[in-house]
């Protein structure tokens, strides 16, 4: 009787831990993610963990490219890395704003604006094929953007807790981001 009891209960247990293994747990976060880079390799999103993030889905051809890449790119060097990065998600589904594959692309911007900051893979933000990062992000403030050079900006934690139209003010954006940035630098001090 024990016996069976026992092989009953290693039964029971083997099946809970492949339904576990099976279904994968959904991430909980933005940074619980992975997404690919430019070069298609898979990255994870936790290395950005504890930092604010300005998550944005960028294109080279719009109307308002030069402006947007030349304020992420001020932003990103005057900020620094230690507590914040922009994060660039190149995206075409708004006309032909966003050519070429994602080298490309992040060639580009490299090589017109002199950009640092961390680029994705091309990926798609609306619709069944969404990038499941990116779609994160909208349920959480429940828009889709409407255009090109939306910003997200995801606190430490993960969590999305502000966003930003295209035409919506970049000064807005910058103290909004350094404000929080400030706050995370001011609590890592008081840690110590």
């Amino acid at each position: 009787m024990g016996v069976l009891l026992s092989m009953t209960v290693g039964v029971g247990c083997l099946f809970l831990l492949q339904t576990q293994m099976i279904k994968p747990r959904k991430p909980k976060d933005f940074y619980s993610y992975e997404v690919k880079d430019a070069k298609g390799r898979i990255q994870s999103l936790e290395k950005y963990r504890g930092k604010a993030s300005l998550v944005v889905n960028v294109a080279s051809h719009s109307e308002r490219t030069e402006e947007n890449y030349r304020f992420l790119q001020d932003l990103h060097r005057e900020l620094g890395t230690s507590h914040f990065n922009v994060l660039a998600f190149p995206c075409g589904q708004f006309g032909d704003t966003e050519r070429g594959d994602s080298r490309d692309i992040e060639a580009f911007a490299k090589a017109t604006y002199s950009i640092t900051f961390p680029f994705f893979s091309k990926i798609k933000i609306m619709g069944t094929e969404a990038e499941p990062a990116f779609k994160f992000i909208t349920d959480s403030v429940q828009k889709l953007p409407k255009w090109n050079f939306w910003k997200f900006l995801v606190n430490p934690e993960g969590k999305v807790v502000r966003f930003w139209r295209t035409n919506e003010s970049m000064e807005n954006v910058r103290q909004e981001v350094t404000a929080l940035v400030r706050e995370i630098i001011i609590k890592k001090r008081m840690e110590l």
